[in-house]
Formats: C-alpha cells, structure tokens, sequence
C-alpha cells in the first residue's frame, strides 16, 4: 500500500518518534471494539473531514483488504459533510483513484 512521502520521511529520519508513534497507533487498534473495516471506514471519515488526504490512499487500501467496497469508501469519505460542508469532496477523487489503483 502507498505509504505517503511525508510518512516514510518521518520513518526514516525519525525512528524513535516513529516507533513511539506506532506503538500508541497498535495500543489504540487493540483497544478499538470495531472490526478492522469499521474502524478504516471511520478513520478514512476522519482524514476527509480534517483535510488530511495523504494518508488516503494508505487506509483505502487497508478498508479494501479488510472487504469495504467502492460505496462503502466514498459513504464514508462523505459522511462527514452535514458536519463539515463540501470540503471533504476533496478527498474523494484521491480516495476512489487509490482504491482503483489497489489490486483485488
């Protein structure tokens, strides 16, 4: 799965802060009580509606591999939209291109 630029930047030039990162991202995903398709379809939610659309196509690749569909991803890209307004329609572009782009 694509893995941003800035992601693998923070990887590389920062291991220690990486790994403290990941850690708490593993602890957290332990903790969740949803399934792991749930849980990427609420975070790609999330990513929309705060305008973080480089980690995308990463968590569209892992709702694909956890079963979510094509209209699954783009309900949840806009589900944010009586809460936030139209601005989460830029993510949907990037969103369907990465699912598109991830092979079944």
């Amino acid at each position: 799965m694509k893995i941003s630029n800035a992601f693998q930047i923070f990887l590389s030039e920062a291991p220690e802060h990486a790994r403290a990162w990941m850690d708490a991202v593993q602890g957290l995903d332990k903790a969740s009580a949803l399934d792991k398709k749930t849980e990427e379809l609420a975070y790609l939610a999330v990513l929309a509606s705060q305008r973080l659309t480089s980690g995308i196509p990463f968590h569209v690749g892992m709702a694909k591999q956890a079963g979510a569909t094509r209209d699954e991803i783009i309900g949840a890209v806009l589900i944010g939209m009586p809460a936030v307004g139209n601005t989460v329609i830029e993510a949907l572009p990037v969103a369907l291109d990465a699912y598109d782009a991830v092979q079944d």
